[in-house]
C-alpha cells in the first residue's frame, strides 16, 4: 500500500496495525519530507532521525509478534517545550541546553501507546507570541504561504501537521498556543481542561494557565492523540476526571444552545474583528443553526478578566527564565516580561489565583443558558513573517491584542476550548473559530466539531504543492 502525506493519525494506526505498512517506511518518509522542507516551512528544532528509526525497528518487531497498542509504531512530534529523554528543552531559546534526564509525562505516555517521536517543533521564545521566529532557528514558516506566519507558539507542531510531515503533534497553549496555530494553518486544535495531559515536569505551566493539546488535520485524530497523551504523574496538581474523546467523535451533539460571541473580551487596548474573519465564523454559525441548533449572539461575562491573567503570565516567563544556561541571549521583550513576572509574583500573583473561583461561578453561569461558546479564535488572519519579529515590548503587545484577543479567557479559567477550520480569506489565508465549554466539556465540544467536520470535510482541502516545497521570497 502506498503511504502519503494524506494519511491521517487513525488511519496510519489501522494500516501499521493491518500489516500494510512497516513503521520504519513510514518513519523514513517523515525524516524525507522534514527534510525537504528544512528551508521552506522549517518547522523542527531536532529531529531525532537515527533514534526515531531505531523506535520505529523495535516498533515493527512488536507488530510481527502480535503486540497492539493505539499508535504504535506511527510517528508524531512534540513541541520543543516537552521533554524527550536525550534532547534538550530549548524553548525557543538561545544557549546551550543540557539534554533531558528522561520523558515528559505527556511524552512518556505517548511512548506507551507506542508513538514514534520523530522530533521536536519549533516554537518562539519561551511560547510568548503568536508567530514563530526568532534568532535561535530562523523562521517558521505557513505551509499555506510561505510569506506568512503558521501562529504561534506552536507553530512548528502546526506547520508539521498541515503540511503533512506528520499526521498529528503535540503543542501547548497558554494564551491560544494550540487554537491560534491551528486556525491559521486549517488544523483542529484541542485546547483541553487544565490537568487532562500533564505538563510535567511542571505541575502548573505558566501558573495553570498552560495546557498540552493536540493539533491535527481531522477531529478523530486529534481526539485519538489527546486520549493517547492524558493522563497524570503521580504529583500533578490537577487530575480531572477521565474522558474518551475518541468514543465521542461519534456520538450526537444533540440539540444545543449555542452563544454567537463576536465581541472580544475586554483587552487594554482597542481589538477589531476583521470583516472576512467576522463573515467565516458566521457562516459557521449559520450552519450549526441548519443542523438544528439554537443560535443566537451573547457573550460571557467576562469583566476584568484580564487582570488575572498577567500576573501569572508573566510569573511563568520569570519561572522559566530562571532556568536558561544563557540569559544574556534572550529577547529583551523576554527579559522585561520575567522583570514584570518577579515584580507581580507576590500579591498580585496570589490575587489573581484567588480570584479564579470567583470567574468559575460567574462565566459558569453563563452556561446555564448555553452549551457552548461559539466565538472567533483569532481577531486577524495570519500576520506575514517578520511583521511582530523586531517590535518592542509595547508594540508587540498591542499587536499582539489586536491579532489574538479571544483566545486567553479560556486559559485563565482552565476550561476546554476546540479550533475548527472556518474557511479562507484573502490571499487563501486559513481562519478558524473556536468551540469553548464549560469544565470537562470535551466529549461535548468534540462531538460537535465532528458534526460540523461531517458536512464541512476541511480535511480534503490540502496547501498548495509549491508553497511547501519552494523556498520563498519574504
Amino acid at each position: 500500500m502506498t503511504f502519503d502525506r494524506a494519511a491521517g493519525l487513525a488511519e496510519t494506526a489501522r494500516a501499521l496495525a493491518a500489516g500494510e505498512v512497516t513503521s520504519r517506511e513510514l518513519v523514513e518518509r517523515t525524516l524525507a519530507r522534514i527534510e525537504a522542507t528544512r528551508s521552506s516551512l522549517n518547522a523542527f528544532r531536532i529531529v531525532r532521525a537515527e533514534a526515531a528509526l531505531a523506535e520505529a525497528d523495535a516498533a515493527d518487531r512488536e507488530l510481527a509478534t502480535g503486540v497492539r497498542r493505539p499508535l504504535l509504531g506511527v510517528p508524531v512530534a512534540v513541541k520543543d517545550d516537552m521533554d524527550v529523554a536525550g534532547e534538550p528543552t530549548a524553548f525557543g531559546c538561545r544557549g546551550d541546553f543540557p539534554p533531558a534526564a528522561e520523558d515528559g509525562e505527556a511524552v512518556r505516555r505517548l511512548r506507551a501507546s507506542g508513538a514514534v517521536i520523530v522530533g521536536k517543533t519549533n516554537t518562539c521564545e519561551f511560547g510568548q507570541w503568536p508567530f514563530t521566529e526568532g534568532p535561535a532557528f530562523g523562521a517558521t514558516r505557513n505551509p499555506w504561504n510561505t510569506r506568512h506566519t503558521p501562529g504561534g507558539s506552536s507553530g512548528g507542531s502546526a506547520a508539521a501537521v498541515a503540511a503533512g510531515l506528520v499526521p498529528a503533534a503535540l503543542g501547548s497553549d497558554g494564551a491560544g498556543s494550540v487554537r491560534i496555530p491551528a486556525a491559521w494553518t486549517h488544523l483542529v486544535g484541542i485546547k483541553p481542561q487544565r490537568g487532562r495531559i500533564s505538563t510535567w515536569p511542571k505541575g502548573e505551566s505558566f501558573q495553570g494557565i498552560t495546557v498540552n493539546g493536540p493539533l491535527a488535520r481531522t477531529v478523530a485524530d486529534a481526539a485519538l492523540l489527546l486520549d493517547a497523551a492524558s493522563g497524570n504523574h503521580a504529583h500533578d496538581p490537577h487530575r480531572p476526571p477521565a474522558v474518551d474523546a475518541s468514543e465521542a467523535v461519534g456520538r450526537d451533539p444533540g440539540r444545543l444552545r449555542i452563544a454567537l460571541s463576536l465581541k472580544p473580551p475586554f483587552t487594554a487596548v482597542p481589538a477589531r474583528l476583521h470583516p472576512e474573519v467576522r463573515a467565516r465564523v458566521v457562516e459557521l454559525a449559520e450552519r450549526l443553526a441548519a443542523s438544528g441548533h439554537t443560535v443566537e449572539e451573547a457573550d460571557p461575562p467576562y469583566g476584568q478578566i484580564g487582570l488575572t491573567f498577567v500576573p501569572r503570565a508573566t510569573a511563568g516567563i520569570a519561572e522559566w527564565v530562571s532556568e536558561v544556561p544563557c540569559p544574556d541571549l534572550l529577547d529583551p521583550r523576554t527579559r522585561g516580561a520575567a522583570r514584570m513576572g518577579r515584580l507581580l509574583g507576590g500579591a498580585p500573583l496570589r490575587a489573581a489565583r484567588r480570584a479564579e473561583a470567583a470567574l468559575h461561578r460567574r462565566i459558569g453561569a453563563f452556561f446555564t443558558s448555553y452549551d457552548v461558546v461559539l466565538a472567533p479564535t483569532t481577531a486577524a488572519p495570519p500576520p506575514r513573517i517578520g511583521a511582530l519579529l523586531d517590535l518592542g515590548g509595547m508594540a508587540t503587545d498591542r499587536a499582539m491584542i489586536a491579532a489574538c484577543p479571544y483566545a486567553w479567557p479560556w486559559n485563565v479559567l482552565g476550561w476546554p476550548g476546540v479550533n475548527v477550520p472556518a474557511g479562507f480569506v484573502t490571499g487563501g489565508l486559513p481562519v478558524g473559530a473556536q468551540l469553548l465549554g464549560p469544565a470537562g466539556s470535551e466529549a461535548l465540544l468534540v462531538s460537535l466539531a465532528a458534526q460540523l467536520e461531517a458536512g464541512l470535510r476541511w480535511h480534503e482541502a490540502w496547501p498548495p504543492q509549491p508553497a511547501v516545497v519552494d523556498s520563498p521570497a519574504v
